[in-house]
């Protein structure tokens, strides 16, 4: 069931009312009483965060599985650089077998 808020539009009260989509709203106001209740179109007041949340819950095994909430903040760790190259050997000088 769907949280609404209301506003009394005589003192400012705002409520908030757990009900069915088929309930009728309040008419009065539980502070002052007068029938001027009206809906305030607000946010939902939950988030689908934290662990847990994967967009492949419900895929095959061999899918990589990927967090949708993120994972806290961090980044994801680099690649590996790769090795620096060898340098190359020295030339070989050729020798007449005399020293």
């Amino acid at each position: 069931m769907p949280i609404y808020e209301f506003e009394c539009s005589q003192c400012g009260h705002r409520f908030d009312r757990l009900q069915k989509l088929s309930d009728a709203d309040p008419v009065d106001c539980p502070e002052c009483g007068a029938p001027r209740v009206r809906r305030r179109v607000s946010a939902p007041s939950f988030r689908l965060a934290g662990g847990g949340w994967y967009e492949t819950d419900f895929k095959k095994d061999g899918d990589r599985k990927r967090n949708l909430a993120g994972d806290g903040g961090a980044a994801p760790a680099p690649a590996p650089a790769p090795a620096p190259a060898a340098a190359p050997a020295p030339p070989v000088r050729a020798t007449d077998g005399a020293s």
